[in-house]
């Protein structure tokens, strides 16, 4: 390696990393995304010449390839104690005093406290050796939480390094709060909902799902922050006081709330107190209340702990904001996936600073579990500040109640029976062509992992179903190019595109059709392997549900969704209007001499001539198979840019690995 192209390499990873902290934690970036995006690109350009400089903190190594399928323990150097609460002011004065009588020695104008936002996320550790972050955890029990590093990494204001090396200290544990704010939130919900997937109760229960994905490409596409709060364990002690610590955490790029308060006196905490009752909701991020911490780190110790909670430390809560109601009626809606939930339709009334007319009752099972009916008064609240939900019934007594609720037995909006999957909580319809899903699902039938049609996007779909042209995928085969260019903003050149775009997907093959269908459970990865096993979707429809179970990697689950699809006659007249349309439901079947039958492939990185799916189909199309993890069955791994930890696992175990330019010879041969 050239010592220009190394000393580049340094340069273009410290400016970076700086610009990186001036983005995410100081909120003032000094260039563009544009001027951001090229530096990363000369970065990654120069780490593929020389792949052997790759270093765990370069800024490209954020994101890795999935991880273990079970974290691993971690044991905290320091136990992990949860806070008291407290939820009236004369909890916390009672506080205050049991700190006074500890430290009787001590004059109470001597004590100070730090009065720090309780943010509503997660708890987690993140370890310093040398300067390098070489672990994150959860909080788990306190004692063992889970090895979350990877997802951790891709969390923009956490700093693969900190500059320790004029610090007194070698090894650091700091502790945080990792959480989404309400913006991204509310982002993160809409897309779960246009793809028909549960929704997250409040930002908390977001964030800290997004921490334990296994897939953590999935937890970087979600906008995940951090707060640092406190020092769990050093090698050495360097300040003397709580508030000196959060300074120094700032010093070293770490990011601390800028709320964080020090206070001379009680009375001082109590005013703080006051404030963020009226100013919480303006924050735009969630909070449940106030941290009060003793700032001297000699009193913390000299106060101690119980088995639970330190002494020196406490929460003061603030009640959610709630409100009485109406139930007018409840209704039920259908998600993209045929999934339907039940809603509150209310008396309007104002929470939290918005006014609430809706509210998810999530399932039949939560309805039963609070027995909501129409006519019932209610208390509502946001949940996590955002989501209205229902907390509990009214009874009055002597006043009659309305009846129970019932899901109704059909779809409110294509009547077909709904049915109830064996161990799940929502009810579904399963009726492809049903009017609340078609928009949804024919924008996935035309996606680019899917049918692949170009030129056939929301504007055009809107108009075509409203219109009436288009009822089922089948639907879409018929359309001419005359009707086409009469829609709005679509010449006669675009119209032609789209017919030609149609006329090429009806070669896609049984793999595509079958993922393009919307079948519950069925991806790209099932519907390959059903295409490849069945080879034909007349053979497929008429398969056993004990026949399907046993093909390896599909299971019950799918098995079971695949039947309760094919047992509709409307979506067996679909696939027949599929067919008479010239749509290929067939896969050509192997022959057991090809040239990658058995082997086992791993991708990893970014190619410049394939995206993942592209190399994927053509493994998959000379009999090879793609995993998602490297082990010793793996026989070749095929590293792109940014290639991560599947690299370097395949290094340790002698997996050949394969470069693009050598890939695209072992498909070529």
């Amino acid at each position: 390696m050239s010592d220009s192209d190394k000393k580049t390499i340094k340069t273009l990873r410290r400016d970076i990393q700086r610009h990186d902290h001036l983005y995410y934690v100081e909120d003032q970036p000094e260039i563009s995304d544009r001027e951001y995006d090229g530096l990363m690109q000369r970065l990654k350009d120069l780490e593929k010449k020389h792949p052997e400089w790759i270093t765990p903190d370069s800024p490209t190594q954020r994101v890795g390839g999935k991880i273990s399928e079970k974290f691993p323990a971690v044991t905290h150097k320091a136990p992990m104690l949860s806070l008291d609460n407290t939820y009236s002011l004369d909890e916390y004065r009672d506080f205050h005093k049991r700190v006074v009588k500890g430290l009787k020695s001590i004059p109470e104008n001597e004590i100070e406290y730090v009065v720090e936002l309780k943010i509503d996320g997660l708890g987690v550790t993140l370890s310093y050796e040398n300067g390098l972050l070489v672990q994150g955890a959860t909080r788990g029990d306190g004692k063992q939480g889970e090895d979350i590093t990877a997802n951790l990494k891709t969390i923009r204001s956490i700093p693969l390094r900190i500059p320790m090396e004029k610090e007194p200290f070698k090894f650091i544990e700091v502790r945080g709060e990792v959480y989404l704010d309400h913006q991204a939130f509310l982002k993160i919900n809409e897309e779960r909902k246009a793809e028909g997937q549960p929704l997250f109760a409040n930002p908390r229960n977001s964030a800290a799902g997004s921490l334990r994905l296994l897939d953590p490409t999935i937890t970087a596409k979600r906008p995940l922050n951090i707060f640092i709060y406190s020092v769990g364990y050093m090698d050495k002690m360097s300040f003397k006081t709580h508030y000196e610590a959060l300074q120094k955490f700032k010093a070293l790029g770490l990011r601390v709330n800028p709320e964080a308060t020090l206070c001379k006196s009680f009375d001082e905490t109590l005013a703080l107190i006051e404030r963020w009752q009226e100013e919480k909701d303006s924050l735009p991020y969630e909070i449940d209340g106030l941290v009060v911490k003793v700032n001297s780190l000699k009193f913390q110790e000299k106060l101690g702990s119980t088995t639970k909670h330190p002494r020196w430390a406490v929460a003061y809560k603030y009640e959610a904001e709630q409100a009485t109601t109406e139930v007018e009626d409840i209704i039920c809606q259908v998600g993209r996936t045929g999934s339907i939930t039940p809603v509150a339709i209310l008396k309007p009334v104002l929470v939290s600073g918005s006014t609430v007319s809706r509210a998810t009752l999530h399932n039949e099972d939560e309805i039963n579990r609070k027995d909501i009916r129409v006519g019932d008064s209610v208390v509502i609240e946001k949940a996590g500040e955002v989501i209205p939900k229902v907390v509990r019934v009214i009874i009055e007594p002597g006043k009659s109640r309305g009846r129970k609720f019932k899901m109704p037995g059909k779809c409110p909006e294509c009547a077909t029976k709904i049915y109830r999957p064996e161990g799940e909580v929502a009810w579904r319809c399963v009726n492809a062509a049903c009017p609340a899903q078609l928009k949804e699902r024919l924008l996935h039938f035309a996606s680019r992992n899917a049918m692949d049609i170009d030129h056939l996007g929301p504007a055009v779909l809107d108009q075509l179903v409203d219109s009436g042209r288009v009822k089922h995928f089948s639907d879409l085969y018929t359309l001419t190019e005359e009707e086409l260019a009469g829609l709005e903003r679509l010449a006669e050149k675009s119209a032609q595109n789209l017919i030609d775009a149609l006329q090429k997907s009806k070669t896609a093959g049984l793999a595509r059709v079958l993922h393009a269908l919307g079948i519950r459970h069925v991806g790209q990865r099932a519907a390959s392997l059903l295409a490849q096993t069945f080879h034909s979707i007349d053979r497929l429809q008429k398969t056993t549900f004990e026949d399907l179970e046993s093909v390896m990697e599909i299971g019950p689950t799918i098995a079971e969704s695949l039947r309760a699809f094919f047992d509709r006659e409307a979506n067996r007249e679909e696939i027949r209007r599929l067919k008479q349309s010239g749509v290929a439901l067939e896969e050509k079947q192997r022959k057991v001499g090809d040239r990658l039958e058995g082997k086992q492939f791993v991708l990893t990185g970014t190619m410049e001539e394939f995206t993942r799916d592209q190399a994927k189909e053509k493994i998959m199309a000379l009999g090879g198979r793609v995993t998602s993890s490297v082990s010793q069955k793996t026989d070749y791994v095929v590293a792109g840019a940014d290639p991560g930890s599947k690299f370097d696992k395949a290094k340790k175990l002698g997996v050949q690995v394969l470069n693009e330019e050598a890939f695209k010879t072992l498909l070529e041969k």
